[in-house]
């Protein structure tokens, strides 16, 4: 009974991986093309006057925008309360630079403003950092002892368990900074009729790159929760 489990939980698992690595991968070059294709389009501010700007629309002075090195390195840092804009963004007077910078200021507004997925998901965030570095070795040793000391497995299904939760807190945050971020720059006047839905565009695939992340997080998830399943009913 359990060999046939565990079989039919592989099939299931190779089969949802290639689904999610193909759809991962579909996603992370609409994204791409989608940057590089508004990157082209001009506007009048720079992604970090963009920021600043929205910062202060806002009524946000605590927050620096910073430059970071890399390519798609943006990120909000709320323990250093920090704007991070990657150099292409940073520098770049674009419609791409824009939705990007707009969007990471959209997660400094949820921290000002207590935006309760944004709080949960900070919480979580050392548990999930442990959860990260020591899972994979938890259920490796879970599968070898399953049988000897099967709570192993059911620990590292926990560990698993919290680092899917946190994928799936984090898209209602991400969907709220894009809706934030469009909002903003059609009201200020930073985007046009024509523009706002290119940049509305480029973030609903950065949107898109989480969802897939979520969903392969589900699929590896259940596939050690049959697992586990199999173990208990031999």
């Amino acid at each position: 009974m359990e060999q046939q489990l565990i079989y039919s939980a592989n099939t299931l698992y190779w089969i949802i991986f290639i689904g999610i690595a193909v759809a991962s991968w579909i996603v992370s070059a609409s994204l791409e093309r989608k940057f590089k294709k508004y990157s082209r389009v001009p506007l009048a501010l720079t992604g970090k006057e963009v920021a600043e700007k929205m910062l202060r629309d806002n009524g946000i002075t605590d927050v620096q925008v910073t430059c970071t090195k890399g390519h798609l390195t943006d990120h909000y840092n709320p323990a250093e309360k920090t704007v991070n804009l990657s150099e292409s963004v940073y520098n770049s007077a674009s419609v791409a630079a824009a939705a990007v910078a707009a969007h990471e200021c959209g997660h400094a507004i949820q921290h000002d403003v207590a935006y309760a997925p944004l709080k949960m998901r900070t919480a979580l965030v050392p548990v999930v950092s442990f959860a990260g570095k020591w899972m994979m070795w938890v259920l490796l040793a879970g599968m070898l002892l399953i049988h000897v000391a099967p709570g192993i497995m059911g620990f590292g299904v926990a560990m698993f368990a919290l680092t899917t939760l946190f994928s799936f807190i984090t898209l209602p945050v991400e969907i709220d900074a894009s809706r934030r971020a469009v909002a903003w720059l059609d009201g200020a006047g930073i985007t046009s009729a024509e523009t706002t839905p290119l940049a509305k565009s480029a973030l609903r695939s950065a949107a898109y790159t989480y969802v897939v992340a979520a969903l392969g997080s589900l699929a590896n998830l259940l596939y050690y929760i049959l697992i586990l399943m199999g173990s208990r009913r031999d």
